[in-house]
């Protein structure tokens, strides 16, 4: 006995077999079609390849031991991810419609789940163009020799440098002050930063140009924003490989950690990443699918992208810890020789009596005979492990980790202008799905006219984005960034992933949906993905959900501040939210979230009162 929910009138609501047939033989309806094959990968491939694979996923390795991250990572990857992915490329392929319309035709209560995907990716995009600014931003400077990064400013008088500069380091200066002029709070707007508004502006007029006709200009796009930053990622692996200190991070990468993979919070966040990693619940790839033809092996789509994208998060991880391991080396051997300075001054040594190699051996001979004087030095300790496993959060890994690392590479402007152009790319190809995931819902729900051109949809959509966008152009915008990274695209998509299987397998039917599947490829799904389905891909969400959740209401909610008045000072300071940022948290976690229930039940009154007034009305 199989469950599955009453849902009159489904075959009303969707074309048969032979209709799908009629109309790929005619070429009917209004729907623009991708050009080849590999146009559609490539557009996959870019919306889920985006700038989290170079700063999210190896920030998340090196916070959970290196290589202890990767095995939970690539297990959900194939329990959870893949299969979800099947499902959103097949329903869109079945049933030749966008998110909203989609869930609208399996049944009208389903709206929500397209109206909290088209929320999540306007939020999603929101704050992901800004990223784009900011990189502009970077990229704009770049072109300059040495690059502004690599010293500090002089003070006013022109007497010494900017004493803010010289506690903390050139290129946490740079970002925090010179590019975003924080404030220390997120109740503090600090007012309009203009050269942020500038590059704003830009970031929004480039997506419109790329997306003015939809997939017919953003498909074109993609050859270039899809490809061009794995060639980037050949040539920084390669320059890489070249640095000192190279294979210690990648050793540190390839390691792991066995007590890490006994932790829960290892799991939660390697199925949190999932989600982000295949942009699922985002509507874009239902949208994408739709536009193939209606015998496409989605199949076999699906498992190339879960390939793709798994063997590049894996790939841009290994780019970046060859970073991560020179910058430890540095870090590491600036330390070694601090001490060793410190020890030939304390006691009045020869230049070359303490070197790197028997700096263990002089300091233990030392230690053992004048305990006290040691004890009384300044002495660090230089720990490479912990220098590898120091965690740079989101964005700074880019704007500061990387931007330190390519000031010590010879041709340091080149590399700089090699790796922003690159984030530029991976930018641009994963907001052209953002943007698809706003648009086709827009007009499904017939809040935008359908005789307008695709070139007016964009351009509104881009336009008002840009001002809602403004937010983050305010010299507390880095803290909203965050705020909007850490609860838009978490909760919503979880809730939205585990509504899609539960509309599909119980209320579509798992039964018919595997004819369709026989239908389009030519056979049924096997065992794996009909498990995967019914029981282990919403066991996997649900759970992850709740202890999400669970974890969440347990925690103090705070953020960091660049604060150069406080004691942390370089550090980033961790201050609690102000109390009024809970109801923004439950505008952009909850409302999403809600989305769903929320629809159904105005539909249930709306339809309840209608009925209600057809009989009186048949009366008069």
């Amino acid at each position: 006995m199989r469950l599955v929910l009453p849902n009159p009138g489904l075959d009303l609501r969707i074309p048969s077999y032979d209709d799908l047939e009629r109309m790929e033989k005619e070429e009917a309806g209004d729907r623009p079609k991708w050009d080849n094959k590999a146009q559609y990968i490539l557009t996959c491939v870019g919306f889920c390849i985006g700038i989290g694979n170079v700063w999210r996923f190896p920030y998340l390795c090196q916070s959970h031991g290196g290589g202890a991250f990767l095995i939970p990572y690539l297990i959900l990857l194939v329990l959870e991810g893949m299969p979800l992915l099947l499902l959103e490329f097949a329903i869109g392929q079945r049933l030749r419609k966008g998110s909203v319309g989609v869930w609208r035709a399996i049944n009208p209560y389903l709206t929500g789940v397209g109206v909290a995907s088209m929320l999540v990716s306007l939020l999603i995009g929101l704050y992901y163009n800004t990223l784009i600014a900011w990189i502009m931003w970077y990229l704009f400077n770049s072109f300059q020799s040495p690059l502004p990064w690599t010293q500090c400013p002089l003070n006013d008088n022109g007497t010494g440098y900017v004493p803010e500069c010289q506690q903390s380091s050139t290129v946490d200066y740079y970002f925090y002050r010179v590019t975003l002029d924080s404030t220390t709070s997120i109740a503090d707007s600090g007012g309009i930063h203009w050269p942020v508004v500038v590059c704003l502006l830009a970031a929004w007029s480039v997506i419109g140009i790329c997306y003015i006709r939809g997939i017919s200009t953003s498909g074109k796009a993609v050859y270039v924003t899809a490809i061009l930053p794995y060639i980037v990622l050949a040539i920084f692996l390669i320059r890489g490989l070249t640095l000192k200190g190279a294979m210690s991070g990648i050793k540190f990468l390839f390691t792991p950690s066995v007590d890490e993979l006994m932790k829960p919070t290892t799991w939660l966040d390697a199925g949190a990443q999932v989600f982000y990693a295949f942009s699922l619940a985002w509507g874009g790839l239902i949208s994408f699918s739709s536009y193939n033809p209606v015998h496409n092996n989605c199949m076999q789509d699906a498992v190339i992208l879960s390939a793709i994208t798994g063997l590049t998060s894996v790939y841009a991880a290994t780019v970046t810890y060859t970073i991560i391991g020179f910058r430890a080396t540095e870090k590491y051997d600036n330390c070694i020789s601090n001490n060793i300075m410190t020890l030939l001054n304390a006691f009045d040594l020869p230049e070359d009596s303490i070197t790197t190699s028997n700096y263990e051996a002089a300091f233990n001979h030392l230690n053992s005979s004048y305990p006290n004087i040691i004890t009384g030095l300044d002495i660090k300790t230089c720990d490479m492990q912990k220098l590898l496993s120091e965690g740079v959060e989101g964005t700074g890994l880019a704007f500061i980790v990387f931007t330190e690392a390519i000031t010590k590479m010879p041709g340091s402007p080149a590399w700089s202008i090699l790796f922003f152009i690159m984030l530029l790319c991976l930018g641009l190809s994963t907001l052209f799905g953002n943007i698809e995931g706003v648009v086709v819902p827009l007009k499904d729900l017939n809040m935008l006219p359908k005789k307008w051109p695709q070139e007016a949809l964009t351009g509104i959509t881009c336009v008002v984005a840009f001002i809602i966008s403004l937010l983050f152009a305010q010299r507390s915008g880095i803290y909203w960034v965050t705020l909007f990274d850490n609860f838009a695209g978490s909760v919503p998509l979880l809730t939205i992933g585990l509504f899609e299987m539960i509309a599909v397998v119980y209320i579509y039917g798992i039964d018919r949906f595997n004819e369709d599947l026989k239908f389009m490829i030519g056979r049924k799904p096997s065992i794996f993905w009909q498990v995967s389905w019914r029981f282990i891909s919403p066991l996997i969400v649900l759970v992850i959900l709740v202890f999400y959740l669970v974890t969440q209401t347990q925690e103090e909610l705070t953020y960091l501040v660049w604060d150069p008045n406080s004691a942390e000072f370089p550090s980033m300071a961790s201050v609690p939210y102000p109390s009024w940022i809970n109801v923004v948290i439950f505008l952009l976690a909850g409302i999403p979230s809600l989305a769903v229930p929320l629809y159904a039940l105005c539909r249930l009154v709306f339809v309840g009162c209608k009925k209600k007034n057809k009989p009186n009305s048949q009366i008069n």
